[in-house]
């Protein structure tokens, strides 16, 4: 009877020690504090920089110079240059095209005749006009006769006037048989060939210079603020002119020339408040490595160098909260609302000239329903929140 007392009481007991043995060397849990709710958000240290201001627009390439090339002389074409085609380059002084000069000779023999018989004339009449004025001095001829010798005179001189006109006007014509080159230039398009009959006056072909190709650039008026341009059309040893460079994809790659800006036009649009400026490069047809030539009709991207300003600080635009302010995270990682200067904003970036400091967090994260003096956590490039 005491036997079976006594065994469930050992057994007990000894469970019991068992698990006091087991709880007392168990390893101990660690209390680890509850998760945070603050928001992470990314930051950026203020810095300081000096910021070299530009303006992008965009335009098309078209030539400083172009005419119409037009006779001044009707005939028919016996000859042409072979550069007189679409496309083709000639420089100044070269012949463009010849038209049949015989007729013109012809008319320059003729004018050279009539002026020889009106000098001959004006001798004769001169001869016999002196001949009365020394009669008249014996008395010897009547004052009708000395006036119709004047008369003669007179009217021989006139004649040899007209007689040298037509023989000047011969000359020319007879040199506008050959059409020279005005400048160094590219032919945009032809409508002659030989043997065609030109009348004087009618446009054949259309020209343009090569020697400076030029881009009509519209900006907006506010950002004239940024850009030093020639609004008085003169330029000055203090105040070059701006630089322009321009932007264009052409056979698969990325390629860029540099011009100046030389004008602006002479008003403002009153309904988009855009002034159009025209940049100016020398030489757009020299090659320059595998660099082509910045074509006539080429559309481009360009960018106006303009201000150096200095004491700036650029944001990202994610930074820019509700009513233009900024956030600054304290050293207790809470909330600063600050209210900046805001100089100007370009695609993503920000450009502040006061209202921030140097060495200042600025939380670059969009927080929807943030208050000032919220905890927030910042998170370093290499962490990388969930949302």
């Amino acid at each position: 009877m005491i036997k079976k007392v006594l065994l469930p009481l050992a057994i007990l007991v000894a469970g019991v020690g068992l698990a006091a043995l087991i709880i007392a060397t168990g390893p101990e849990l660690e209390q680890v504090p509850p998760p945070s709710n603050a928001p992470l958000v990314r930051t950026w240290i203020a810095q300081e920089e000096i910021v070299q201001m530009s303006s992008i627009t965009h335009g098309s390439v078209l030539p400083r110079t172009e005419s119409d090339l037009v006779p001044e002389v009707s005939g028919r074409v016996i000859a042409m240059s072979p550069a007189l085609v679409s496309g083709g380059f000639f420089k100044k002084g070269d012949m463009l095209l010849e038209i049949d000069p015989l007729d013109y000779e012809v008319a320059l023999e003729q004018a050279r005749a009539m002026l020889a018989s009106s000098s001959s004339e004006v001798t004769n009449a001169r001869k016999a006009h002196e001949r009365q004025l020394d009669l008249a001095k014996k008395q010897s001829t009547s004052e009708s006769q000395r006036d119709d010798a004047l008369n003669r005179l007179q009217f021989a001189e006139a004649a040899e006037r007209e007689a040298r006109a037509r023989l000047s006007r011969a000359q020319r014509d007879l040199e506008r048989t050959r059409m020279l080159a005005p400048f160094d230039g590219r032919v945009r398009s032809e409508r002659v060939d030989i043997g065609q009959f030109v009348t004087r006056g009618a446009s054949i072909a259309s020209l343009y210079s090569t020697d400076f190709a030029e881009v009509r650039l519209p900006i907006h008026d506010e950002e004239l603020a940024f850009l030093e341009l020639p609004l008085d059309g003169m330029e000055r040893a203090d105040r070059p002119l701006p630089t322009a460079i321009l932007r264009a994809r052409f056979a698969g790659k990325e390629h860029q020339w540099e011009g100046k800006i030389v004008r602006t036009e002479g008003e403002l649009d009153p309904q988009t408040r855009m002034i159009t400026v025209v940049a100016q490069v020398e030489a757009p047809y020299k090659t320059r490595g595998d660099r082509p030539p910045l074509a006539v009709g080429l559309f481009v991207e360009a960018e106006i160098i303009g201000r150096v300003v200095e004491d700036i600080y650029v944001v990202a635009r994610s930074a820019l909260q509700a009513n233009k302010q900024i956030y600054i995270i304290d050293a207790d990682n809470k909330l600063v609302f600050r209210d900046v200067d805001i100089l100007r904003v370009i695609d993503e970036d920000v450009y502040i000239r006061a209202g921030l400091s140097a060495g200042e967090v600025v939380c670059l994260s969009t927080l929807s329903s943030a208050i000032e003096g919220m905890t927030v956590r910042p998170v370093t490039d290499e962490e990388s929140p969930a949302s």
